[in-house]
């Protein structure tokens, strides 16, 4: 599976970006059947999972960006999506999109998720 993400970008506080992620390389009948994520890094810091949408369009989301970010995936497009509003200093970071065929979306954890796209940068000003 590979996994590329949109070009991020930079923004000041209070804007919007989203970020997509296109796999290849899989069957639509088995990318429809793999936990899809976006995790974040800061250089020096563990990369933190934001949300992720499991097969039948669950959602979770860490704390600091529930009800400002949204996941949603398009199986038949082969694309997960991150639509983040109200965007803050403290969400300037790497972003990877993430596709996990085991227990991704039970655990969120990095090590749970097989493959990753090349992380695409975000940086939002104050």
């Amino acid at each position: 599976v590979q996994l590329v993400e949109s070009r991020g970008g930079s923004v000041q506080a209070g804007g919007s970006l989203r970020l997509s992620c296109v796999a290849s390389e899989v069957l639509e009948y088995t990318y429809s059947s793999y936990c899809m994520a976006w995790f974040r890094q800061d250089p020096g810091k563990e990369r933190e999972v934001v949300a992720h949408i499991n097969v039948a369009g669950r959602t979770t989301y860490t704390d600091s960006v529930r009800g400002r970010f949204t996941i949603s995936r398009d199986n038949a497009q082969f694309t997960v999506y991150l639509q983040m509003n109200s965007l803050k200093p403290a969400d300037t970071a790497m972003y990877y999109c993430a596709a996990s065929s085991r227990f991704g979306c039970y655990s969120g954890l990095a090590r749970d998720f097989q493959w990753w796209g090349q992380g695409t940068q975000v940086a939002v000003s104050s």
